[in-house]
């Protein structure tokens, strides 16, 4: 029930029209105690009533139904908005590992991983420069731009014993990659036995490998999606 008084421009009302709910357009005070009231109807037809006290028994304020309103929780919404716009930004973004790693990389290393190696991937790369150019921030960026693309999920790095710490600490301060160094402790800790094929980010000692067929095998045995041999020339 509503009284003749609180009918306002912009209420939705049940009783005011046989059709359904009619939403106010204007009231206009015709005496004491009756109104002529202006409303628009659900098909949008625009029409009018003469309402008196005997009406507001029959007159009240609608419902009006949300099918499509949101009630969930904001937070989370957000939250899963801004992951798939991190996960498509490579698609505006092409440069986007560089743009969001903390690096500041050189022409030569822009022009290798984003002219040659990236346009002709799935490929095979040796990938040759002179000491000092740069190589792990290159394959650093290879593999941010792989991982943030969904090109790539399950890498593998075989480094020399020397350089693994070093390759460690560069994917995580720069790039913020966490990998796992192999180790036998982390062999024994992993449920299945295997550390390559429950650990996806892993660096193995090149050393290690070579003396170690069981190890080898198990290495080839989990599925790879990179795997980046540094110091290759020493592989023969």
């Amino acid at each position: 029930m509503i009284t003749l008084e609180s009918i306002t421009p912009d209420l939705a009302l049940t009783g005011l029209d046989p059709t359904g709910i009619g939403t106010v357009i204007a009231v206009v005070p015709i005496a004491d105690g009756a109104v002529q009231v202006f409303y628009r109807t659900h098909d949008g037809s625009l029409k009018e009533r003469l309402l008196n006290r005997a009406d507001e028994p029959t007159i009240s304020i609608a419902t009006v139904e949300r099918p499509w309103s949101f009630d969930g929780d904001g937070e989370a919404f957000k939250l899963t908005v801004e992951a798939k716009r991190i996960d498509l930004a490579f698609l505006f973004d092409p440069m986007m590992a560089v743009h969001t790693s903390n690096v500041e990389p050189l022409p030569h290393q822009i022009t290798a991983v984003y002219e040659s190696m990236l346009p002709r991937q799935p490929l095979r790369f040796l990938l040759a420069d002179d000491p000092g150019a740069g190589k792990t921030i290159m394959a650093g960026l290879y593999i941010r731009e792989l991982i943030m693309r969904a090109d790539a999920r399950r890498i593998a790095i075989v480094a020399p014993g020397s350089l693994v710490d070093q390759w460690r600490e560069e994917m995580f301060e720069k790039f913020g990659l966490e990998f796992r160094v192999f180790t036998k402790d982390l062999e024994a800790a992993t449920p299945s036995g295997n550390p390559f094929e429950d650990i996806d980010h892993i660096i193995v000692r090149l050393d290690q490998m070579a003396r170690n067929e069981k190890l080898q095998e198990k290495l080839c045995a989990a599925g790879w999606d990179l795997v980046v041999f540094d110091e290759a020339h020493k592989l023969a």
